[in-house]
């Protein structure tokens, strides 16, 4: 199925353009990298998902096509940008790594998590349940993650790029593991 842009560039929209932090994630709402926008963050959102000027894709941190969700945390002043961006990305990194580059500092032990001011699906329905099959999603993952150790190895040997790497091959594994789960295929090694 190809990308809904209509549905995309609408829901995009109605994101805040309020300063603060927001979480890319996946099909299955599922954070994949915490950034802030001291500019705005429907604008620096859409930019990641044009790809324009985002690091994070040009280094294949992050494979667009598996955006669906936004988390938006809008905040009044830009010194409190860095210390929340600290505080989810530590938390969400903890449940499953995270595709930033550069690890944001530890926020103050006790600090409570808040919930996002807006969680925004910028992928149709119709696309997410496509996209979600193992099917499409491991050979997807497998792609990326051999575009990122290219990168990795002819472009940017960074420690940024080598947590990507990370969090790619879990990814991969995962999608593996409920491809074979999907095909009832016996175990090899049962044999």
């Amino acid at each position: 199925m190809a990308i809904d842009f209509g549905f995309r560039k609408t829901s995009v929209r109605k994101l805040t353009n309020k300063i603060g932090v927001y979480v890319l994630c996946d099909l299955n709402q599922q954070p994949m990298y915490v950034g802030q926008s001291k500019d705005g963050i429907r604008s620096r959102v859409a930019r990641h998902l044009t790809s324009a000027r985002s690091d994070i894709i040009a280094n294949r941190q992050i494979d667009v096509w598996e955006i669906a969700w936004v988390f938006a945390y809008p905040v009044e002043n830009k010194e409190e940008i860095t210390p929340l961006e600290g505080l989810l990305f530590h938390h969400f990194n903890s449940y499953s790594l995270l595709m930033n580059g550069s690890i944001p500092p530890v926020p103050s032990p006790g600090t409570p998590i808040p919930a996002p001011a807006q969680i925004m699906q910028v992928m149709s329905n119709d696309e997410i349940a496509d996209k979600i099959d193992p099917a499409q999603r491991l050979p997807r993952q497998a792609g990326h993650y051999t575009n990122i150790v290219s990168h990795f190895l002819t472009v940017k040997n960074s420690p940024q790029i080598a947590r990507a790497m990370d969090a790619h091959f879990k990814r991969l594994a995962s999608y593996h593991a409920q491809l074979l789960g999907l095909t009832g295929d016996s175990d090899p090694s049962d044999e």
